[in-house]
């Protein structure tokens, strides 16, 4: 395996930038999630990386080789696309072989390689199917078997389990996880989902508008984000428009909460939907914000509480499904308060 390093890398189509200056090294082993909406620059960068797009500007290393101008066959990369790109006309075993071919590998290995491949996969026994004779899961694992055939120094995953349902998604993402660690693999998984790329990534690298916001570790990014995309992108937040006056952060509707240390030019106050607490009076140990219910949406293991403020600010908090919760006995219209700590409270700056 081998570390990856993109230095000030960018693509440019005309008057359009893809990819704006990005920069990061991936650790040997590391499993790196690229995450964002469609768009965002996270596929063209993969796609640079596996040699398929020609940066417009910058470097890429892998290793101790910079492969910035290589053809893909040059890189030992090995690459599992959103559509799996499984050749219908050939058997599993042939798919998986097809890499191998192309690399001239002798027959004797190439055999030990399918085999070895399938086994990771848990498809041996489907070896002589074709593609349209396997289900969505068994598709996806012969794409993983042909891009592990070859034995790469990197493995790049282009949103590989968009085309799942929910269940098998968790399925399949946990075994290409386990599979990543076991082997040790350096990897790159683009996503659009934010559960995905917090399940699985060791860090996730959060993309809009072709630049990387922010890298770090799942907690990283969800306890600390740089800007007010990353809160809202890694899970939900509440924003609070305002400003800062001696210590207290004034929201544009007037409500007054103490944080300590906070920076004059902060703007904009956030605050994660499960971090609010609702009751029936004010809690004096807490920040309390007088609140109408105005609806719920059930969503099995939370309910999700939609408020209103006395000042028209608008709130959403999140509760679990249990008897004590107290979800289950607030209906519409209903006044509470919502309660929360300062320092769960989060300031950002425009």
């Amino acid at each position: 395996m081998a570390q990856v390093s993109l230095r000030n890398l960018r693509k440019q189509y005309g008057a359009t930038t893809a990819v704006a200056d990005v920069s990061f090294d991936i650790a040997e082993g590391e499993l790196v999630a690229f995450l964002g909406p469609s768009g965002c620059g996270k596929t063209t960068t993969l796609r640079m990386v596996a040699g398929f797009v020609e940066p417009s500007d910058g470097e890429i290393w892998i290793g101790n080789t910079e492969v910035t101008r290589l053809a893909p066959d040059k890189r030992n990369t090995g690459m599992v696309f959103q559509r799996y790109a499984l050749f219908p006309h050939m058997t599993v075993a042939q798919n998986v072989a097809f890499g191998l071919e192309m690399r001239r590998v002798p027959k004797a290995e190439r055999a030990t390689r399918i085999r070895e491949a399938l086994d990771m996969v848990r498809l041996t026994s489907l070896a002589e199917r074709y593609p349209r004779q396997l289900s969505g899961g068994q598709q996806q694992r012969v794409a993983i078997a042909r891009a592990l055939a070859i034995r790469p120094d990197v493995f790049l995953l282009d949103e590989p389990l968009s085309n799942l349902d929910a269940k098998l998604r968790v399925e399949v993402r946990e075994e290409i996880r386990a599979l990543q660690q076991r082997l040790g693999l350096t990897t790159i998984f683009v996503t659009h989902d934010q559960e995905e790329a917090l399940a699985m990534a060791d860090r996730v690298a959060v993309m809009h508008d072709g630049r990387v916001q922010q890298i770090g570790s799942a907690d990283e990014l969800y306890e600390r984000p740089a800007n007010p995309f990353v809160a809202s992108f890694l899970g939900r937040m509440n924003f609070l428009a305002g400003h800062v006056d001696n210590g207290q952060f004034v929201t544009a509707n007037g409500e007054k909460i103490t944080i300590n240390g906070a920076a004059s030019h902060a703007n904009t106050l956030g605050i994660r939907p499960e971090r609010l607490r609702l009751a029936a009076a004010p809690e004096h140990s807490e920040v309390s914000i007088p609140v109408r219910l105005a609806d719920r949406v059930y969503l099995g293991a939370t309910v999700e509480l939609r408020l209103t403020s006395e000042r028209g600010q608008s709130l959403v908090a999140l509760v679990p499904n249990t008897a004590h919760a107290g979800a289950g006995g607030w209906s519409q219209g209903d006044t509470l308060h919502a309660c929360f700590r300062t320092e769960d409270c989060l300031l950002f700056s425009a």
